[in-house]
């Protein structure tokens, strides 16, 4: 399930995947502000999340991208009543249709989505949108504090849009995804979580502490620059290590800065499954085994992991 780079054309909604470049993944503040000027049609959306203030509403209205509509990623990138899929599980297409309909977002038109903590939520409405079916969607290299440009206050109220989404089951749409037992049996398994919480030292929002046998940490956080933007590419392929094998997947505490490495990787001209769940619904079940240490790195042997 290891990949080149992919992306959905507008002819192949239904999930064919091609190969794509870094720059039609990321868009920097740059070309932008270029493309604003020009008067080309783009749809903004402001995703901002953190793990300790999931709703960035309040940020939002206090100064966003000129035009941008603020998704919750709590409500609209992910559907709570689902059941036994981690703590984010992924919304059903017709969710996602409709949530983008309420966006403006419009056949044809590009979607330019960026954040404030990390790229985990625009790297989140990413990996849901592409996996959707939408065929052009960017994250801003950097975030918001990328842009140099004015900002507006209060909120947006945009035209509503007519996109229309292919797929109804995003666990089966146009980006890959792994369960807990494809997880388990993958080649090569990235935990993008902090190395402490990867290690087992600390666990502040799962019943248990450490990793998925097996996995290899490459911190989400470890892929982006002082100033927010993604490594180069050499410097990515060298963090995130040799994804060549038959199944490659990564996997986060619940499935959203995961998808920071997914939009790494894809940048840099490979592509790997999601693990939606994440460490979330591995670590709810007492049957899984669960390791514990430094684990694997690229380019490392295992070093002091221990299964329990």
């Amino acid at each position: 399930m290891a990949l080149n780079a992919c992306s959905v054309t507008p002819a192949s909604l239904g999930g064919t995947i091609v190969s794509v470049s870094r720059d039609e993944v990321l868009i920097t503040a740059a070309e932008l502000a270029q493309r604003l000027d020009a008067g080309e049609p783009l749809t903004i959306l402001d995703v901002r999340w953190q793990l300790t203030e999931p709703d960035g509403q309040a940020g939002y209205q206090r100064g966003h991208l000129p035009g941008a509509v603020y998704v919750s990623l709590e409500d609209e990138l992910s559907d709570h009543s689902v059941s036994g899929r981690g703590r984010h599980p992924l919304p059903s297409g017709r969710a996602v249709e409709a949530a983008a309909r309420r966006w403006g977002v419009r056949n044809g038109v590009p979607v330019v989505v960026y954040d404030d903590w990390n790229r985990a939520g625009s790297a989140r409405a990413w990996w849901v949108l592409t996996a959707a079916g939408l065929p052009d969607v960017r994250i801003l290299d950097g975030g918001l504090s990328a842009w140099t440009g004015p900002l507006q206050s209060g909120s947006a109220a945009p035209q509503p849009g007519d996109v229309t989404v292919r797929h109804d089951d995003l666990y089966a749409g146009a980006r890959p995804t792994l369960t807990a037992e494809g997880a388990a049996a993958a080649d090569i398994l990235l935990d993008a979580r902090a190395p402490e919480r990867f290690r087992g030292d600390v666990e502040p929002v799962d019943p248990v502490a450490g990793h998925i046998p097996g996995a290899r940490n490459v911190p989400s956080t470890g892929l982006l620059s002082d100033d927010g933007r993604f490594l180069p590419d050499g410097e990515l392929i060298a963090r995130i290590g040799d994804l060549a094998g038959p199944t490659a997947g990564v996997y986060c505490g619940s499935g959203v800065t995961a998808s920071v490495v997914l939009a790494a990787a894809a940048a840099a001209g490979v592509d790997a499954a999601l693990f939606p769940g994440s460490w979330s619904e591995w670590s709810s079940d007492p049957s899984r085994p669960v390791a514990s240490g430094p684990g694997r790195y690229p380019g490392h042997q295992v070093h002091g992991e221990t299964d329990r």
